[in-house]
């Protein structure tokens, strides 16, 4: 049976504020790994950055990541073409590296020391950024696009949703040979169903949490 989801009206305000609380519920001394997934046009950087106050206030050290900056270098990501959605969904986030960088060393264990940028794609050469020591109990806030169903470790996953529509209208048209992409995305990884939150942000000052009607399961 189709999932049916209900939205529930909520303030951009009061969002940031639930999703914080769901994050400093965790348990003090554990690192926190989140992803705030979603395309360009939904601005998912927008919300992982409105996270880094509440965070802090709430006693947790945060680190902000970008996926966009753990691309892979021109010569893999562009081996199609430019404009080649399949290679864009499959092979431009080097998944390893995000990884092996970022989210390994905040396994139960790790050595807590992440890198937060790795690759610069506007002028194709690594950043030589040294490694930061994220304390016990800190937060990685991780935005990117098609971040979900690549077995990534995250301990809290939010998707901002747009419909077709709103992300047609919402993509550049130098851009607009992605939304296959996104298709394939929504078809094959449903990340309605991936992700733990899911915010619709058609109208970005009227936004929406979806929640799963169970009696449609």
């Amino acid at each position: 049976m189709a999932m049916m989801m209900r939205a529930r009206a909520i303030s951009r305000d009061v969002l940031v504020e639930e999703l914080a609380e769901l994050i400093a519920a965790r348990p003090p001394r554990e690192w926190v790994r989140v992803a705030v997934d979603g395309a360009p046009a939904a601005r998912p950087g927008r919300l992982a950055d409105e996270l880094v106050a509440p965070l802090r206030l709430r006693g947790r050290p945060v680190l902000r990541v970008s996926a966009g900056d753990f691309l892979r270098p021109a010569s893999l990501r562009l081996e199609h073409g430019r404009t080649d959605p399949d290679a864009f969904y499959e092979d431009w986030l080097d998944a390893k590296a995000l990884r092996r960088e970022v989210l390994e060393p905040l396994d139960p264990g790790g050595s807590g020391q992440v890198l937060r940028a790795l690759w610069d794609s506007r002028v194709d050469r690594a950043y030589r950024l040294p490694y930061q020591e994220l304390p016990a109990g800190g937060v990685v806030v991780v935005d990117g696009t098609l971040l979900l169903g690549r077995g990534l470790a995250f301990e809290l996953s939010a998707h901002v949703w747009l419909s077709p529509g709103a992300l047609a209208r919402g993509t550049p048209a130098d851009e607009r040979w992605r939304l296959p992409a996104y298709e394939r995305y929504e078809r094959e990884v449903r990340p309605q169903r991936a992700a733990d939150v899911v915010v619709r942000a058609d109208h970005p000052d009227r936004l929406a949490v979806l929640v799963q009607d169970e009696d449609h399961e």
